[in-house]
């Protein structure tokens, strides 16, 4: 795995370093080991996917409080997406800062999500599927959402009429 630093300080986009012959390629998706020598959170507990039917689709931005902040790492493993964290840890250096990253299928590309980071993404294509590693299990009363299109944020989403959940319409 090739770890590259972003502008949000702790997070990194992650890319497999393929071992390719004639048949095709192996590649690490994953490791606690190279993970925690980075100095990222190693701890692996829940997977999960999210399905998204229509382009648009905007989940997001969402993050859990501490004591029960969670570090995740997210793949696209179908279709396209625009993903986006923003830092919102008052101690960081890029404390209130956001940062985007395409992520598709064909990229394999995964993007690390430290704690304190909210995390949101917009389908680019219908019928998109990703896949999340993250360091904690769910817990419903520390689940908090910024309101996708809050300006104090300033996030420049792709397409301006999204497909929201009512929890994320109703986010301020």
């Amino acid at each position: 795995m090739i770890l590259t630093p972003t502008k949000i300080q702790g997070a990194y986009l992650v890319e497999l370093e393929k071992l390719e012959d004639d048949r095709g390629f192996f590649a690490r998706s994953w490791c606690a080991e190279t993970f925690r020598k980075a100095g990222l959170n190693g701890d692996l507990v829940q997977c999960s996917v999210s399905y998204n039917r229509k382009r648009g689709t905007l989940r997001g931005m969402h993050w859990q409080e501490a004591p029960h902040g969670e570090a995740k790492l997210v793949r696209c493993i179908k279709g396209e997406i625009y993903d986006v964290i923003y830092d919102l840890r008052p101690e960081s250096s890029t404390y209130g800062r956001w940062q985007a990253f395409t992520l598709d299928a064909s990229s394999r590309q995964a993007l690390y999500v430290p704690e304190g980071v909210a995390h949101g993404f917009q389908t680019l294509t219908d019928d998109t599927e990703l896949f999340y590693q993250m360091s904690t299990a769910f817990e419903p009363s520390a689940s908090r959402t910024l309101a996708w299109n809050d300006p104090k944020a300033g996030i420049d989403w792709p397409i301006s009429e999204p497909i929201l959940s009512e929890k994320d319409r109703s986010a301020r």
